[in-house]
């Protein structure tokens, strides 16, 4: 497909505006997308408001996103299994395959990956994209490309889940409800754990979190998350917490209000990278530790989660943007955490 289309531009720290660059064509075993949907993830965020997330620096001009659902357009010579037409949602990292790690089924551990939207890698807020056949999964009729576009944080909640050996019986306690801890918290249900608590200092999230079916939720700024924990607990503690909010406080409060021999997995990053943590009473309650980098063969089982019902990641959005308002949308999740739980660019 000859042409040019529209795409989101970081050209310095905090802006973004709509250039025209020609649309991509696919290679051999590529497909040519025309992204309808991409989700701003938190990631995005950082990038635009800071410019780096740890080691990951961004050099101008970047183009951010990499949540995304569309429909594909035309294919590459060796395609066989997508055809023009199919509606995908787009995993977004492409590994070696060759590494220890791809080739034990740990791909999201590949050393050489290239994501989407991770610098120098340029994103997907933009109206078409060329991407590797077997990174786009087919959405079956009853889904959109906006669940599609979500599969990809869901994709990260169910690992943060899996990690943790989230099951029947369990309560659970999830610090942060932005659009990870909300997906962390409807992976958690989906499993079977029979009560989950959400700890955040903002009411909206709060509010969000309960719609999605969490039993407790606890404003950290208007009472002690681990006194009200323990009480809700009858002072035995949690089985499993799930650590989205990538800070030291709610880490820390997570070792303090968890059961002996209870599960903590670390998903969110914090901004330095590094976390004081009281180590001796995890040590004396023989703590096990889990951390979580993306995900890996999660996509088919987040997809039918989604069809089927038992997911329904629709509720964890709050906002939309068009993508010629693309500016304006990134200051706003960027100044406006309190209400913008999780935003939509529609693209196509």
């Amino acid at each position: 497909m000859k042409g040019m289309m529209k795409t989101a531009v970081m050209t310095k720290l905090k802006y973004c505006e709509i250039q025209e660059r020609p649309i991509p064509e696919p290679g051999d075993d590529e497909v040519l997308i025309r992204i309808e949907n991409v989700g701003v993830c938190g990631s995005d965020l950082h990038y635009f408001e800071s410019g780096r997330i740890g080691d990951f620096i961004v050099k101008y001009p970047f183009v951010l996103g990499h949540e995304a659902g569309g429909t594909v357009v035309e294919t590459g010579r060796n395609v066989k299994k997508i055809k023009v037409g199919d509606r995908v949602a787009l995993e977004p990292g492409k590994t070696c395959g060759k590494c220890e790690f791809c080739k034990t089924g740990r791909y999201n551990l590949c050393p050489d990956v290239v994501f989407f939207a991770t610098p120098p890698v340029d994103g997907v807020f933009q109206e078409y994209v060329a991407h590797e056949e077997g990174l786009c999964f087919k959405i079956p009729d009853n889904m959109t490309t906006e669940e599609a576009a979500l599969i990809e944080p869901l994709a990260v909640g169910m690992h943060a889940a899996s990690q943790g050996d989230a099951h029947l019986g369990q309560t659970a306690v999830v610090t942060g409800s932005g659009c990870i801890g909300l997906m962390s918290l409807l992976s958690l249900k989906a499993r079977g754990v029979s009560r989950v608590i959400v700890v955040d200092l903002l009411d909206k999230r709060l509010e969000q979190a309960k719609k999605l079916g969490a039993d407790y939720v606890i404003n950290g700024n208007k009472e002690d998350p681990v006194k009200r924990i323990l009480e809700i607990t009858d002072g035995c503690g949690f089985d499993l917490g799930l650590e989205t909010a990538g800070s030291e406080i709610t880490a820390s409060q997570l070792i303090r209000a968890a059961r002996k021999g209870a599960a903590i997995v670390f998903v969110g990053y914090s901004p330095s990278g590094e976390m004081t943590l009281p180590i001796g009473m995890a040590l004396d309650k023989e703590l096990n530790f889990r951390t979580v980098f993306r995900y890996r063969n999660i996509y088919p089982t987040a997809i039918e989660a989604v069809a089927s019902g038992k997911i329904d990641v629709s509720g964890v959005v709050t906002h939309y943007f068009k993508l010629d308002d693309i500016q304006e949308a990134l200051t706003a999740c960027v100044e406006d955490k309190a209400n913008i739980v999780k935003g939509v660019i529609k693209v196509g």
